[in-house]
Order: structure tokens, then sequence, then C-alpha cells
């Protein structure tokens, strides 16, 4: 699913449980950041967010939940949304769906160290997930969130011109973006966010968390 910048509409047709965008009349969009919480990085990251008075959606993976507990209640303190990106970051194709689901209920469990609340948002790592599994999660009360645009800011082979690029020319009202607030993004994460967030913030765009 990760073969295009601007997820395809017939993708969107075919999977239609899944949310790919959130379309509004109120210029909205909703940056999203995977595989966090990340030391050094993360923090950049809120404080860019702040910067704007932007909120997103931070897809958390359980096992750097674990090792990094005092970054993950910065984001909530913040007031950003979380969400489950499973334990250990995995390959939703290559895993048996009852260790996936045990999995995601793993992550789901470092939550409730640090907040009562069910957080019921969750995206697969790499975008693929088995119809077993997504059918699982559903019923076990979860959202499964993908995305409109993907900025590939973890693809160490383009530049960040490019990275920036993919973000600028695609975006639109509704749309769900994906950023990665992990050391192998780092190098194209610093310099587009700070120029995204200038942007959408000219072009008259609010940055909201997804619910």
């Amino acid at each position: 699913m990760s073969l295009w910048i601007k997820t395809n509409w017939l993708v969107k047709r075919i999977f239609p449980k899944y949310v790919w965008s959130i379309p509004n009349d109120e210029k909205k969009v909703f940056l999203t950041f995977d595989d966090g919480p990340t030391p050094e990085i993360t923090e950049w990251v809120l404080a860019e967010l702040r910067n704007y008075n932007a909120k997103a959606t931070f897809f958390c993976i359980g096992d750097n939940i674990r090792k990094y507990p005092a970054i993950f209640q910065k984001v909530l303190a913040e007031n950003h949304s979380i969400g489950n990106h499973t334990f250990n970051h995995l390959k939703g194709w290559k895993t048996p769906t009852e260790e996936y689901i045990k999995n995601t209920l793993l992550c789901q469990s470092q939550f409730t160290i640090h907040s009562s609340q069910f957080r019921n948002l969750f995206r697969p790592p790499y975008g693929k997930i088995k119809l077993s599994q997504a059918r699982r999660l559903r019923k076990l009360g979860y959202k499964i969130i993908m995305w409109d645009v993907i900025s590939f800011d973890f693809d160490q082979t383009i530049s960040k011109e490019k990275c920036l690029e993919n973000v600028l020319k695609n975006v639109e009202s509704g749309s769900i973006i994906v950023f990665h607030d992990s050391k192998k993004a780092w190098q194209n994460l610093e310099y587009v966010l700070p120029k995204t967030l200038k942007f959408l913030n000219e072009k008259g765009f609010t940055c909201d968390k997804i619910n």
C-alpha cells in the first residue's frame, strides 16, 4: 500500500472499513507520527508542533513506551492522540493472526499503565495487515487508521527535498499524513516537518488529532 505517495482511490474502495482520510469543511489535516517514542526526536517533534499550536496523533510501539515512559507521558501531557502500532512493530502479512493480536494487546497494556482510557486507534506497521487480523481488531473496538499521504521520510534513498514535495503536492483538507519520529527518518524529518507546518499554517490549514 505504500506504492503511492497519495493513496490510490481504488485501494480506498477495496478496503472501505479502514480510515484513509477524514473529510471535513474546516481545512483540517491530520499529522501522524509512527514508531516512537524515540529519545530527543519525539521531544523535538512535540516542540515543533507547539510552535504552531498543532495537534497530532502518535502511533507508538509498545516496547518503546516501555523503554521511554517519560517521553510517552509528554505526548499525553500535551494532549495529542495516541494509537497502537503493536508492541514489536510486526509485519501483519508475515505474522500469524493470534500472535499479531496478542502483540497488539501487549502494546495496549503499556497504554493502560499511563492512562486508564482505552485507546482505540490502530495503525498496522508497514501498512500490512491480514483481513483476519483487521476483523479481530475491529471486534475488539479498534479503528484501523491508514493514510492519504505518506512522506516516505523513512526512505534514506530519497532527498529531503523530495520528501517535502511528497507532502506539499498532495495534501488537501482531510488528509491523514504519515511521518515517523524515528532515528531512521530523522534526516528527512528534521528538514520536512518545520516546512510542512509553516506551509499548512500559511495556507490556512489546521492540524488536528484523530479521535
